[in-house]
């Protein structure tokens, strides 16, 4: 498991940040990324990041706090779920979650089946 830390928030609730490894294909080398989930505790955020097929996500520690830019950015999200490339490159944003874990994304996790 990468660097990833907490931080409580004056309401009670946690903004919890992560740094993974993501592969957008095969033959490419791991790339890290960074996760943000804004949850009620530190549980709830890591069962968050489990149920979308993250399932071995950990947090040991508190080596890497989000920075206040990140908190920000988590609690101006609807879904309170967010990502990016660590280290940042230029300008880049922030993307839901949902474009992490799509097919087309480079998520090797679980298929759901078309309803």
């Amino acid at each position: 498991m990468a660097g990833g830390g907490f931080c409580r928030l004056p309401n009670g609730t946690v903004v919890v940040a992560l740094t993974l490894t993501h592969s957008a294909e095969v033959t490419v080398p791991a790339a890290p990324v960074r996760v943000l989930v804004h949850a009620a505790n530190r549980a709830r955020a890591l069962t968050r990041l489990r149920n979308l097929g993250l399932r071995a996500v950990y947090l040991r520690g508190n080596a890497q706090p989000p920075t206040p830019d990140e908190i920000t950015a988590v609690l101006h999200h609807p879904d309170g779920l967010l990502w990016r490339a660590s280290p940042q490159t230029g300008q880049e944003l922030w993307h839901p979650i949902r474009a992490l874990l799509a097919p087309g994304g480079g998520y090797g996790g679980p298929v759901r089946p078309a309803a």
